[in-house]
Order: structure tokens, then sequence, then C-alpha cells
């Protein structure tokens, strides 16, 4: 059978396309794909009252003032590491603790009100769960 050179650099195209795509899908496979969604402190500084706010909202506790958050000793720029604190309006104490791990693209979310957990190693909080696909939360 006789190839032309048309036809040669067509399927050379085509299999270099196809070790592209299946170099694409290996690297995705491997690297999980995942990315953190707050990728600095400062970020995951500014975004946890609005969350945890959000999400304290919707289990119908109501802050009597926005949370204060502050950064974690010990955090670095691969381990994210945030707590904030507030307190109900019935006067219960809220503390709020998330963190994220830049190598593995995981966050942790923890509320306590009262001294008890209200969500404990949560993957989301608030709005940001309606963005993950079903079962987000942990």
């Amino acid at each position: 059978m006789k190839i032309s050179r048309k036809k040669a650099l067509i399927l050379g195209s085509a299999a270099l396309i196809v070790l592209a795509l299946a170099g694409g899908v290996s690297y995705l496979a491997l690297s999980g794909g995942k990315e953190l969604k707050y990728k600095t402190q400062a970020a995951l500084r500014s975004a946890l009252p609005v969350t945890a706010a959000a999400e304290l909202h919707q289990r119908g506790v109501t802050l009597a003032a926005p949370l204060k958050c502050a950064d974690l000793p010990g955090w670095t720029k691969e381990r994210l590491r945030v707590s904030c604190t507030g307190t109900t309006s019935d006067s219960k104490r809220v503390e709020v603790l998330g963190s994220g791990e830049k190598q593995t693209a995981k966050t942790y979310y923890t509320i306590l009100v009262g001294g008890r957990p209200v969500v404990e190693n949560a993957t989301c909080l608030g709005a940001d769960c309606h963005s993950q696909e079903a079962g987000g939360r942990g």
C-alpha cells in the first residue's frame, strides 16, 4: 500500500494531537486538576468571615456583628491557616477555623458556636458550596 505525502502528514498530525490529548488527560488525572479556591493567606482571611456568616445564616444562626479574622501562628504560603471570632445575637461565642493545603488542594472549615461544633471539617462554606459538585460539604 502506497501512502502519499499528504496522507502521511495528516496521519502524523492526528497522531500528535492524540498524544497531546492523552498527555493532558494523564496530567489532570495525576495532579487532580484542583487548585485552592483561596490561593493566598490574605484571600482566605478576607473570604472566611463572609462565607462563614453565610453558612451560619443558612443554619439559622444570626451574628451580632461581622466576624473578625486573623492569621493563625505557623501559617505558610503552602499551608494557609485563619481563625475568626465573633458573637451570635444571643451572646454565644463563635469560632471559625479555616485551612488550606496547596500541595493537596484541600480545604477544611470548622465552626463552633457556644463551644459546640456546627460545622466540622467541611470542604466549603456558604455560597462556595454552590459552585462545587453536589456533596461538596464535608
